[in-house]
């Protein structure tokens, strides 16, 4: 029998039993940890002492008198030592894929990295790997062209190899600058056409000077040859190794390729996840390079649904980014500039019509749809076509969700709770930053400042989600920052320049409420709050144990947080060294 089938059973046996005191015969538990602070993210029971596992399931959850009953001769007793305990973090929006293939393969460099410093990491890559094709990395800053005169981008990038073909991804993940290799085997030359939704930058004479936007940078993307499956399975594998460092016990894989969603697959047979994993199955960019093929994601959904791996969410791009690329879709104007001189409010993949055809399609057959609105106008035009969607399908159970949603005209705001769709937010990389100079620079203020409207969204009870987008901008998936973030609303990390200024500081939230965003909120959006995001009798015993009581430091050492164990399913999945 699989252990979810367990769940009810539990939760209707253990009730009665800790109501009773009286433990079952031959039920003694696997584990009990006492001597704890434990923090359960449950309303009804916020804080108790010890905690009985058996086969992965809370068994138990009281204080340590109560507790007893449950130790046997073959249990296994750890003493908190007084450390927290809590139920672990699920990150509801990353790209594991992404962030593994640079921990294991990518050449990348630090997002602050000068024309230099670039320089000497990728000639270091290419000296390391004289065998490769493609030379793939990044992430380059959003300003990075804006800070640095390098003159032609493409010319730089020649500079350190005309053989081998470079293509490098900015912090958003939306961007690419390659050399003349990659555009020649691309097919991208001064005669190219701009494709829908994507932008071939070039220099004076109408020549592609190297930096591509959006679209543009996918179409040189989806040439380069895929990775195999078991490739894959090893990104993957170290991927959530780190994801556990950091006291991740589930995670939404943001854009999941058919061969990544299949080497989750060989992971789950082979008995080797140590987080639940959703994933949002991959439609065309833009639904423009290929036609939207529902039955495809269907037959998807059903051969690799299992135990720990959930692909009922799909993922659909409707813009870009607020940044200076200037790419998301904006109800006003975007500012103007030397480099951007004519007036713009960006633009859309599709067009209202057919994102409400494909959302009505995909919601029919019970998907999630995870769509990208980084502007306020893509976030309305989508909210438009769920409303449209739940006057036909009058179906609120599927809770969409709107991806990197910053920016909300407050005239939206009610709509999230009234049409059920959450706001995906990245608290991970949303606060006063490089990249967040860039959006401030593009969007005119006081527009600018008013981004990522956490307080006003819970004081009205609508649904919010929080998630890394790791790589994107961030070097890992650590939500420590990003708690301390959403908290603060200033930069967890003290970094030079940043340290006295906020992002829109009304917006901030208490301690509980980021610590029950950062579990059960997201637990609940990733169709998982029946089994995790809470320590409840009968759910899976994911949680960690941290080295302070977040309760009882500063806010700002919320950052400097150290996970010293996490336990998926009721066993230990990473220990301190």
């Amino acid at each position: 029998m699989k252990i979810k089938n367990l769940s009810m059973t539990f939760s209707v046996l253990l009730v009665a039993t800790a109501c009773t005191a009286v433990k079952p015969l031959n039920n003694d538990a696997d584990i009990v940890f006492r001597n704890g602070k434990i923090y359960t993210v449950n309303s009804d029971q916020a804080w108790v002492d010890a905690v009985a596992i058996k086969n992965g399931r809370y068994q138990y959850v009281g204080d340590e008198v109560g507790a007893e009953q449950w130790i046997g001769s073959n249990t296994r007793l750890i003493d908190l030592q007084g450390k927290m305990m809590m139920p672990g973090i699920n990150d509801a929006h990353s790209h594991p894929f992404q962030g593994g293939s640079s921990l294991v393969f990518n050449c990348d460099f630090p997002f602050s990295s000068t024309p230099d410093q670039v320089k000497a990491i990728l000639s270091a890559c290419l000296e390391k790997n004289p065998d490769l094709v493609w030379l793939e990395g990044g992430q380059w800053t959003s300003n990075f062209f804006k800070l640095y005169d390098v003159g032609e981008p493409v010319d730089f990038l020649d500079g350190i190899s005309t053989d081998v073909a470079i293509y490098l991804e900015d912090d958003s993940g939306h961007n690419a600058w390659v050399n003349s290799k990659a555009l020649m085997l691309a097919g991208i030359d001064g005669s190219s056409v701009d494709p829908k939704g994507g932008t071939i930058s070039r220099n004076s004479e109408g020549k592609p000077n190297g930096v591509l936007l959006e679209m543009a940078a996918q179409s040189v993307a989806a040439i380069i040859p895929e990775r195999s499956v078991d490739e894959y399975t090893v990104i993957l594998s170290a991927a959530l190794k780190l994801a556990n460092s950091f006291g991740l016990t589930a995670t939404n894989e943001a854009r999941t390729p058919t061969r990544v969603l299949q080497a989750y697959h060989q992971l789950e047979e082979n008995q080797e996840l140590t987080a639940h994993v959703t994933t949002s199955l991959q439609t065309p960019f833009g639904l423009k390079n290929q036609e939207f093929d529902l039955q495809s994601l269907i037959d998807l959904r059903e051969r690799y649904q299992s135990e720990h791996v959930n692909p009922g969410f799909v993922k659909i791009f409707s813009d870009g980014v607020p940044t200076a690329s200037r790419s998301a879709f904006m109800l006003e104007d975007y500012t103007t500039d030397e480099n951007h001189p004519h007036s713009t409010r960006g633009s859309t993949h599709l067009s209202p019509e057919e994102l409400y055809n494909v959302l009505l399609n995909l919601d029919e057959e019970g998907f999630v749809v995870k769509i990208h609105t980084a502007g306020d106008g893509s976030v309305r035009m989508a909210l438009d076509a769920i409303e449209r969607v739940r006057a036909n399908n009058g179906n609120h159970e599927n809770a969409h969700r709107l991806a990197h949603a910053g920016y909300i005209h407050k005239d939206d705001y009610h709509r999230f709770k009234a049409l059920n769709v959450i706001a995906d937010f990245s608290p991970y990389i949303w606060f006063p930053s490089p990249i967040i100079d860039s959006l401030m620079g593009a969007v005119p203020s006081p527009r600018a400042g008013q981004y990522f409207p956490t307080r006003s969204l819970l004081d009205i009870g609508a649904p919010v989600l929080t998630g890394s987008d790791w790589p994107s901008a961030v070097e890992t998936p650590n939500p420590w920052p990003a708690i301390e973030a959403i908290i603060t609303r200033k930069n967890p990390y003290s970094t030079p320049g940043y340290e006295k200024s906020s992002l829109w500081p009304e917006q901030a939230i208490t301690l509980p409420e980021a610590l029950k965003l950062f579990t059960l909120s997201n637990a609940k959006a990733m169709k998982l709050d029946h089994v995790s995001g809470s320590i409840e009798l009968g759910k899976s015993a994911d949680f960690i144990v941290v080295n302070n009581n977040l309760f009882e430091i500063s806010v700002d050492k919320i950052s400097e947080t150290k996970v010293l164990s996490t336990w998926f399913e009721g066993r230990e999945v990473y220990l301190a060294p």
